[in-house]
């Protein structure tokens, strides 16, 4: 990958604002005296003009922010609009090896990558004192990084897990051991992350019902590929990675010295296959109303048996916690069952297995390299294993995040991104305000409740305002694997540690590291990590028009997820609650439809569509988010024309901005498996998102019978 390195923000103003003091101070110095006062011995004041002020800075992206060489103008905007900001990018730019697709955000994370690891290294070098976060920081990444040690240890490190699982005699020590597997590793509604390979998984969040309080969230889980269709769909593809599946098993197993590795593989798969029956689908995971299921303790030994729940309870460390909820019902039941009839060696293979899974990246070569051949080749289409300092990066912003932020934030995060992104989410709460006031469809009563949840939004921009504390996390140089199970262990804890507390509603769900954003529905929070903040998604130097295309429109995709399918079954408070009319629901519920119809219409491979219903909250929020932004875009002009530059008008360079974000390529396996497990469409199709805009149309003269172009009453709009 390639990058273009720039000034930080606000490099270009101070340096004009010393020399611009500079210049006059030497003015006011060399100037001549009053006529008359001049000694008759005096040189002649100096005439020669002072030197012109310094060009401004120019943007990342071109003359005024978008890559116009990386247009293909032969297109015309009417039938690919997405070509046409984008083509010759797209025909030009090679995915690199070790990367399963390439695109803006991938862009932004190697630079985010490369200037962490400057970080770190420093903070390795470093001589900061025992138990301090830069000796935390350099101890936890040079030990992954110190291959020579790990390959020393060999498995030594995994003997401990495999003894205990070996040492299980009966149901009950299954259970116990199943519980101490738990990790708080899924986040259902902040990422979408709704599945983890332990066999359940821990979400500890608002209360649906109750957003004042802290609430225990079980999650299905149990698999190690992606999804439920990777078991179970009879298509060429998925058969042929289930195969992949097993052998790789087997070389895992081998690889500790499990005997009869082969035997054993499948066993485990055959295990994995039944839980992967039980599991719900992605898209019945999304359905919150579903989700909302609230057991007691004393609940789970009739609604689930088959699982010695109280030892289960007491493994996880959950004894005393009486109320949860049960994300997948019927997934927990069917997987409780399982644990009481399947064979018990075959569960102490499968944990055999797992264990060594989680392990893999502090293991020896010999599983890194496996384990890549698995999960990178066949489940993603990688070509080349990522460099260890890239993985050392990723793993200790794992294990460490916050801290790594900080570090990052005085760094890299100067105060004016901060203020100007600020401004610009102003402007477009302001302009969604606007919008639900102009909604014919709305009654007056939705309207007053939808301006009340918009007027208790919060904003996290950059990072959060108070950093976690990782003094209670241990850091042995050297102990690579130690390091990674105490990091996984301490976040476990930290979150169980909230369950009877109150409520932290400013807590953070990203690093400021992170190129992404999120929105929290039970907070009806925002935020916007330091990282996105940089072109082409914001660039302080770039034309307006460009920065409410790019970050603008994310801002507003984040703020109507509030108001999405699943964000509007919340009400202000972040609670779940209907606060709609019957009549409003339904035409929000057709608009949504119609909008998920469109998009089913897509066709990224010879042989998938897009799924409408799975990525609908997504496509809500893309629909809902450029049509914000550009209000806010024109609104920030105060009734002033905007520009024309290089021969393209306002609003032509807000949709160019929008488009240019979500430039990306991917090998067809990293495709496939996305359009099977994300909530997200795929780039060129996010990009389409703009048939839907009158604006778009004006902006750029499309006209019946282009490819895009759809008559105005099919043009979806929902807020």
């Amino acid at each position: 990958m390639t990058s273009r390195s720039r000034p930080p923000f606000g490099v270009a103003r101070m340096t004009l604002g010393v020399y611009a003091s500079a210049l006059i101070t030497a003015c006011a110095s060399s100037a001549p005296a009053e006529k008359g006062s001049t000694p008759a011995s005096a040189p002649a004041a100096a005439t020669t003009p002072p030197p012109a002020p310094p060009a401004p800075p120019k943007p990342v992206y071109g003359s005024f922010g978008i890559d116009t060489p990386g247009m293909d103008p032969s297109v015309k905007p009417g039938d690919d609009f997405y070509r046409y900001v984008n083509g010759k990018w797209l025909d030009t730019t090679e995915i690199p090896a070790e990367r399963s697709s390439m695109g803006m955000f991938t862009r932004l994370a190697e630079e985010a990558t490369k200037q962490t690891r400057d970080l770190l290294e420093a903070a390795a070098k470093s001589d900061a004192a025992p138990g301090s976060e830069d000796r935390k920081l350099g101890d936890y990444y040079a030990s992954f990084m110190d291959e020579a040690a790990i390959e020393a240890k060999g498995t030594a490190p995994l003997k401990p897990e495999l003894e205990r699982i070996a040492a299980v005699a009966n149901r009950k020590d299954l259970a116990q051991l199943l519980g101490t597997t738990l990790r708080a590793d899924v986040d259902a509604l902040n990422t979408g992350q709704t599945t983890t390979d332990r066999l359940f998984g821990l979400w500890v969040a608002e209360d649906l019902n109750d957003p004042s309080r802290y609430v225990a969230y079980l999650l299905q889980g149990g698999l190690l590929m992606p999804d439920r269709d990777f078991y179970l769909k009879d298509t060429p593809r998925f058969k042929e990675v289930r195969e992949k599946y097993q052998k790789h098993i087997a070389a895992q197993l081998k690889n500790a010295g499990i005997p009869d590795p082969e035997a054993k593989a499948k066993a485990i798969y055959g295990l994995e296959k039944k839980i992967a029956q039980a599991h719900w689908s992605a898209q019945d995971t999304q359905d919150v109303a579903k989700t909302n299921n609230p057991w007691k303790q004393a609940d789970f030994a009739k609604k689930a048996p088959g699982l010695d729940w109280a030892a289960w309870f007491a493994g996880a460390g959950l004894s005393q916690q009486t109320d949860f909820i049960v994300w997948q019902p019927s997934a927990l039941t069917g997987i409780a069952k399982l644990v009481g009839s399947e064979p018990l060696q075959t569960w102490k293979d499968y944990l055999a297995f797992h264990a060594i899974v989680h392990g893999t990246p502090v293991l020896p070569k010999a599983f890194v390299d496996e384990a890549f051949e698995f999960s990178g080749k066949t489940l993603s289409g990688t070509q080349q294993l990522r460099e260890r300092w890239k993985r050392g990066v990723e793993h200790t912003n794992h294990a460490l995040g916050e801290a790594v932020g900080k570090r990052y934030v005085a760094k890299h995060f100067p105060p004016r991104a901060k203020a100007e992104a600020d401004v610009m989410v102003r402007n477009i709460l302001a302009a969604l305000g606007r919008h639900i006031d102009a909604l014919e469809w709305m009654s007056p009563e939705t309207r007053a409740r939808a301006k009340e949840k918009l007027g208790t939004v919060q904003v996290g921009i950059g990072h959060p305002d108070t950093w976690r504390d990782y003094a209670g996390l241990e850091v042995v140089k050297g102990d690579a694997f130690g390091n990674a199970e105490r990091a996984n262990l301490f976040e476990y804890q930290r979150n169980v540690a909230k369950l009877g507390k109150p409520v932290d509603r400013k807590e953070w769900f990203m690093t400021p590291q992170e190129v992404n954003a999120l929105n929290s529905p039970q907070q009806n929070s925002i935020i916007f990590p330091a990282a996105i903040l940089q072109a082409p998604f914001f660039d302080p130097n770039a034309d307006p028009a460009v920065n409410y295309g790019g970050i603008g429109s994310v801002i507003g995709h984040e703020i109507i997820h509030s108001f999405d399918d699943v964000g509007a079954q919340f009400d202000a408070q972040g609670k779940l609650a209907n606060w709609w009319t019957p009549k409003d629901l339904e035409q929000f519920k057709t608009a949504g439809k119609a909008l998920a119809a469109q998009f089913n219409t897509y066709r990224p491979l010879p042989d998938v569509t897009v799924n409408g219903e799975l990525t609908l909250g997504e496509n809500i929020a893309d629909v809902g988010g450029i049509s914000i932004a550009r209000d806010a875009y024109v609104m920030s002009l105060n009734g002033k024309p905007a520009p024309t530059l290089e021969g393209f008008t306002g609003d032509q360079r807000f949709y160019m901005g929008f488009a240019q974000v979500w430039r990306n390529k991917y090998r067809d396996a990293l495709l496939r498996r996305l359009l099977v497990t994300d909530g997200h469409s795929p780039g060129p199709f996010r990009a389409a998102t703009v048939r839907n805009a009158d604006a778009w149309y004006q902006a750029f003269d499309v006209k019946p019978g282009q490819g895009l172009y759809l008559p105005p009453e099919k043009r979806v709009k929902i807020w």
